[in-house]
């Protein structure tokens, strides 16, 4: 009975990696720039010295659904929508460099421009600090225009340009923060392609009703393993009763 407790044992840690993935995707809906964690089952053989005697099931998340959310237009100067594969460079609590597509940006009373979730945007010279300013735009380009305060509107002045890295060609994965970074504390090229939409958002990628699906289905997953597990754990009683009757 230990084979068919420990397999289902498995898939019940398989079903509950696929729960916690669509949860955080359902609970990410309205993020922007959000991307949808994608897992995936497979199965494990345990090698023995003669066979191969079991088969355990292991699911994870293997990355991202990179596929684009709809860009919605809101008007806002530090709103942008970065367009096709570039990632908007950040700066991570512990320093390293990292890369997202939220582009609801922020700025802080110190002048540092940072992410909706708090993360410093990185420039090409480094996190962008912008100094006091009547007015401020960000261009196509992703280069940052101000009119300092008590200048003329007609003259503004570039004091930054967004990093815009290019993932195509490099190993990139999702961390549990929602950032995307490349293994072992390597850093993306600047994509001096890429283009950004002032004045707009991209929003999540998550396809609500197909989570919700999912959700059911892993639930259902569950179950059916507690089920089998009880079968077993009844097996092995009735087995036990009947190696109990006298010879």
């Amino acid at each position: 009975m230990d084979r068919l407790i420990y397999t289902s044992l498995t898939a019940l840690r398989g079903a509950q990696a696929r729960q916690t993935a669509t949860a955080n995707n359902l609970a990410n809906v309205s993020t922007p720039g959000f991307r949808a964690e994608l897992a995936e089952a497979q199965a494990l053989w345990l090698r023995g010295p003669q066979v191969d005697g079991r088969a355990v099931t292991s699911e994870e998340v293997i990355g991202a659904d990179m596929r684009a959310g709809t860009v919605i237009s809101t008007g806002r100067d530090l709103d942008i929508a970065i367009e096709g594969n570039a990632l908007l460079g950040v700066q991570t609590p512990n320093g390293e460099e990292a890369y997202t597509k939220r582009g609801d940006l922020q700025l802080a009373e110190s002048g540092l421009l940072t992410t909706g979730d708090g993360h410093p945007v990185l420039g090409t010279q480094g996190p962008v600090i912008l100094p006091p300013a009547d007015s401020l735009r960000i261009d196509r380009e992703g280069r940052v225009w101000i009119v300092p305060q008590g200048g003329d509107p007609q003259l503004p002045q570039e004091v930054a340009k967004l990093k815009l890295a290019s993932p195509v060609g490099s190993p990139v994965l999702k961390g549990l923060d929602g950032l995307f970074r490349v293994p072992d504390g390597g850093i993306l090229p600047e994509d001096l392609e890429a283009r950004v939409k002032s004045g707009a958002l991209e929003g999540s990628n998550v396809n609500a009703t197909l989570a919700l699906t999912e959700m059911i289905e892993a639930s259902r997953s569950w179950d059916v393993q507690l089920k089998m597990i009880g079968d077993a754990r009844d097996l092995d009683a009735a087995t036990a009763e009947l190696m109990q009757l006298p010879q």
